[in-house]
C-alpha cells in the first residue's frame, strides 16, 4: 500500500490566533489570554494531545474489532508536561516541547484483564500519532 499523504493550510489571524485548513475543516488554535490570544479555540499543545486521543480512538476501535473485543465505553485523559520558558526565550535549559505525556485510557468491557493489556499494546504500537511523538520524525522548517 503507498503511503498516504495529510496536508493542511494556515494563516495568521492575530499574534496568537491561526485558522487552519484541514481538508473540509476549519480549526482555530489560539491561546488563552494569559498567554495573549482571545481563547477563541485550544491552544496548539493541546491539539497536540486531542490528536492522540483522536488517533488512540480510531486505533483502539479497530484493534478491538480484529480482537473480538466489544468495546462498551472508551475515554481518555491526557495530560503533558511543558516549560514555557524556551519558547518565551527565557531559557535554554530545558526542550520547548513536552517534557513527558501521559494518556489514561478508561475502557468499559467483558474483556480479560489479559486481553486488554495485549489490546492496550498494540493501540500503542499502531497509532501514528503515539508513533510520532514517541520517536524522531524528520523535519524540515523553510520558507517558502
Amino acid at each position: 500500500m503507498p503511503n498516504a499523504k495529510f496536508k493542511i493550510e494556515a494563516k495568521s489571524d492575530s499574534t496568537a490566533r491561526v485558522i487552519v485548513k484541514a481538508r473540509s475543516f476549519e480549526l482555530v488554535i489560539d491561546e488563552p489570554e494569559n498567554l495573549g490570544g482571545d481563547d477563541k479555540g485550544a491552544n496548539p499543545v493541546e491539539f497536540i494531545l486531542a490528536g492522540l486521543a483522536g488517533c488512540l480512538n480510531v486505533v483502539g476501535n479497530l484493534v478491538a474489532k480484529e480482537m473480538g473485543i466489544e468495546l462498551k465505553n472508551l475515554s481518555f485523559e491526557i495530560e503533558g508536561d511543558l516549560n514555557p520558558l524556551k519558547f518565551m526565550g527565557k531559557s535554554k535549559e530545558q526542550r520547548a516541547g513536552f517534557q513527558n505525556i501521559n494518556a489514561y485510557v478508561s475502557v468499559e468491557t467483558d474483556a480479560s484483564e489479559d486481553q486488554m493489556k495485549k489490546w492496550i499494546e498494540e493501540v500503542e504500537d499502531r497509532c501514528p500519532v503515539s508513533d510520532n511523538l514517541a520517536n524522531i520524525t524528520p523535519l524540515k522548517i523553510s520558507l517558502k
